[in-house]
């Protein structure tokens, strides 16, 4: 069996955690992380070009004969990166900067559903301060406010009066917190319910379901305080009925990567929309063309099958000719962060413990913002490490992994303590 070489970009949790799944195919060859982190150190050869620098990946992989290629983050996407790369004729898993628009300008995306009459909630589009202004103070609060670019996961502003509303948009428009992500601004109605991510492989033709999961965007305890890009994720959700998930297929995925085609703009990659359950029924928020972090980490505890064929099905356009199983257990990833973050944090913390923590049973520590400096691991990031487990349920895991996390310690070290537990309060989604 020809082994094949692999090139991971990115640098975080996800990235370690599909290298980690990678490296258990044995079609695998040597595995090349470009910039990687201190645990894909560990995995294969980390590779000092940033995830943004197309061409000097491109030079990478012809120089090193690269066979696959994985584009895992949203930025390199948004650049084109699968473009170029196919254009030089190589093999490269993820969507093009057409197709990654999905994610990249929400804008796109909140009109690509209205076309294609996808449920999502009322919405619309301003590309001037004033205009914006004027609109926000005829509607009744919560609103949402979204920067249209990409802003890491923070771009979003769920604004409880208008003081709040003016101040957001504001942040956006004059001052460019988010830069030029914020130019253009989508400002939404307030969907409640539960939040849930779907995933689907797809090669632009056929598609493949992953079991449900959650993810806990806010820093703070019973969701408070600052979004974060996800302080931790639970697989499968116990409340999400196989006939609400059928739905979700049928009335959501099915309709989107059809419409794409409709559209001559066929999506290759993993489809991720996230959904509010609301009392009518699921909505989208919003679509992301790429896996979720810390999403993948605990996807990739549960996925059975090689992982190296689903992504070589994929490139090669025969999806469907491959079966995907997923194991029946439940998994968590519990993200451990550096104090301060989601604003201001220091680097350069030591890290002890993990093994300790990798000692305990079904536990496995995903590096995110790593860094070995010296002999020492130190931190190199907002979200420095997932702790994930599994168990035969959702309760077994998540006191795994909470039992692991005493034993791993860096100065300023914060985490949720509540991961997993208002989707236990959820017996059952009755739609």
């Amino acid at each position: 069996m020809q082994k094949q070489k692999i090139l991971i970009i990115g640098s975080g949790g996800r990235e370690h955690a599909i290298g980690w799944k990678v490296a258990q195919s044995p079609k695998a060859g040597q595995i090349f992380f470009s910039p990687g982190n201190g645990g894909t150190s560990k995995i294969g050869i980390n590779v000092d070009i940033k995830a943004t620098d197309i061409l000097g990946l491109l030079e990478f992989v012809k120089k090193e004969r690269i066979d696959l290629t994985l584009a895992l983050p949203d930025d390199p996407l948004a650049l084109g990166i699968v473009d170029e790369f196919k254009k030089a004729g190589m093999r490269i898993f993820g969507p093009t900067k057409q197709a990654s628009k999905l994610e990249w300008s929400k804008a796109f995306s909140k009109n690509f559903m209205h076309q294609h009459n996808l449920l999502t909630a009322k919405f619309e589009i301003f590309n001037n301060f004033k205009k914006a202004k004027k609109y926000i103070s005829e509607q009744s609060f919560p609103v949402v406010i979204k920067a249209s670019g990409l802003a890491l996961g923070k771009g979003v502003i769920i604004c409880q009066n208008l003081e709040e509303a003016n101040e957001a948009l504001e942040n956006m428009f004059i001052k460019k917190v988010f830069g030029d992500a914020g130019s253009t601004v989508v400002i939404e109605e307030f969907l409640t319910g539960p939040e849930i991510s779907i995933h689907a492989f797809s090669d632009g033709k056929n598609y493949k379901m992953f079991p449900t999961s959650q993810d806990h965007k806010k820093i703070g305890e019973n969701n408070t305080g600052l979004n974060t890009g996800g302080m931790g994720t639970i697989a499968p959700l116990p409340f999400v009925t196989d006939k609400l998930l059928k739905n979700i297929e049928k009335d959501i995925v099915i309709p989107t990567i059809e419409s794409m085609n409709k559209d001559d703009n066929p999506f290759l990659g993993v489809i991720y929309p996230g959904l509010m359950l609301t009392k009518d029924g699921p909505k989208i928020l919003e679509y992301n063309a790429r896996f979720g972090d810390p999403e993948t980490q605990t996807y990739m505890r549960l996925l059975d099958t090689d992982i190296l064929d689903i992504f070589n099905a994929c490139v090669d356009e025969k999806l469907d000719q491959i079966e995907i199983n997923w194991s029946k257990k439940f998994a968590c990833t519990i993200v451990l962060a550096s104090g301060g973050y989601p604003e201001n944090y220091e680097k350069g913390k030591v890290i002890s413990g993990i093994e300790e923590a990798e000692m305990q049973s079904d536990i496995v520590v995903f590096h995110a913002g790593t860094k070995i400096v010296r002999q020492d691991l130190t931190t190199n990031g907002g979200r420095v490490l997932g702790i994930s487990a599994t168990g035969n349920t959702l309760e077994e895991a998540l006191a795994k992994a909470y039992k692991a996390i005493k034993k791993i310690y860096f100065e300023g070290m914060q985490y949720r303590k509540d991961i997993g537990q208002s989707a236990l309060k959820i017996l059952i989604y009755p739609n």
